[in-house]
C-alpha cells in the first residue's frame, strides 16, 4: 500500500476563502457589508488568541469585525442584554460567543439567547434540532457547526464518494462527534458513533471506509485500527512535549490509509473558514429578504 495522500487543509481553506472574498465583494457592491460580532468575556489568553485569528481572517475578506469585550465579572443578565442588542443590530450577521465562559455564567443559557438567524457557530438548539431532523444534505440548516462542516469539505476534496460508505466517528461531543456523524448520515453514509466506553474499538474502526477521530486522546488511532485505503480525518489537537499531535498516530497510519489529514494543518484551518462562510451566508440571506 503506497503512503497516504496528505489532505492539505490550508490549501482547501485558502481556495474557499478566495471564493468567499468574491462573494463578500458582491455583497458590498449591493450595499451589505457582512458583519461578525465576537463576544469575548474576560481575558483568557488562549481565547484572546483565537478571537484575534478570527478577526484577522475577517479583515482579509472584507467582513466587518465587531469585538465585544465584557469584563470577566459581568453578570449574566447584562451579558444576555448585550447579545440581544447584537441580535437586533442589522449590521451584525453573525454572533460568536467565545468559549469557555467564566464559571459563574451558564454557558447553555447564554448561547440560547443568540438568535438562530445569527448563530454562525451552529450550536443554538434550534439549529442543532434542524441538523438532527435533516434527512438529506438539502434539508440541513443554514448554519452547521464549523469544525464538522470543515471535516466534510476535506473528505470531499479527496474525490472519495461519501454515499454508501461505512463511516466511523470516534468521539461523541456536541462540538464535533455528534454533528459530524449527522452530516455523514445526511450524505447517506452508514455511520457508527464510538466513544470512551465502546468495547473493542479497533474491531469497529477497521470497518471504516471513512474514519473521523475526535476524542482528544493523543495518537489513540494506530495503524492496526485502520482499514487499508481508508480516508482518515484527524480532528484531535493535543499538546505534548514534542509539539502538537492529533488523535491519530500519523506516521504509522500514513502507511495504511489512502488519505489523511495532518495535525496541525488539516482540519484546523477549515474551522475559521467555515465560520466566515456561515457569516457570508447570513448576509446573503439578509440581502435576499
Amino acid at each position: 500500500m503506497p503512503q497516504a495522500q496528505i489532505i492539505d487543509g490550508k490549501a482547501v481553506a485558502a481556495a474557499l476563502r478566495e471564493q468567499l472574498k468574491g462573494e463578500v465583494d458582491d455583497l458590498i457592491a449591493h450595499g451589505v457589508t457582512p458583519g461578525l460580532a465576537t463576544v469575548l468575556v474576560g481575558e483568557d489568553p488562549a481565547s484572546q488568541v483565537y478571537v484575534r485569528m478570527k478577526e484577522k481572517a475577517c479583515d482579509k475578506l472584507g467582513i466587518a469585525s465587531h469585538g465585544i469585550r465584557p469584563a470577566d465579572d459581568i453578570e449574566e443578565p447584562e451579558l444576555i442584554a448585550q447579545i440581544e442588542a447584537l441580535n437586533a443590530d442589522p449590521a451584525i450577521h453573525g454572533i460568536l460567543v467565545q468559549l469557555p465562559l467564566p464559571k459563574h455564567l451558564n454557558t447553555q443559557r447564554v448561547l440560547r439567547h443568540v438568535s438562530p438567524e445569527k448563530d454562525v457557530d451552529g450550536f443554538h438548539p434550534l439549529n442543532l434540532g434542524r441538523l438532527l431532523s435533516a434527512k438529506s444534505w438539502d434539508e440541513l440548516p443554514r448554519f452547521i457547526p464549523c469544525t464538522p462542516a470543515g471535516a466534510i469539505r476535506l473528505i470531499d476534496s479527496t474525490g472519495v464518494e461519501i454515499e454508501g460508505k461505512e463511516a466511523v466517528v470516534v468521539g461523541r461531543s456536541l462540538i464535533v462527534g455528534k454533528p459530524v456523524a449527522l452530516l455523514l448520515l445526511a450524505r447517506h453514509a452508514t455511520v457508527t458513533l464510538c466513544h470512551s466506553r465502546t468495547s473493542d474499538l479497533a474491531e469497529i474502526t477497521r470497518r471504516a471506509d471513512i474514519l473521523v477521530a475526535a476524542v482528544g486522546v493523543p495518537r489513540l488511532v494506530t495503524a492496526e485500527m485502520v482499514k487499508p485505503g481508508a480516508v482518515v480525518i484527524d480532528v484531535g489537537v493535543n499538546r505534548l512535549d514534542d509539539g502538537l499531535v492529533g488523535d491519530v498516530d500519523f506516521d504509522a497510519v500514513c502507511e495504511v490509509a489512502s488519505h489523511i489529514t495532518p495535525v496541525p494543518g488539516g482540519v484546523g484551518p477549515m474551522t475559521i473558514t467555515m465560520l466566515l462562510a456561515n457569516t457570508v451566508r447570513s448576509a446573503q440571506a439578509q440581502l435576499a429578504r
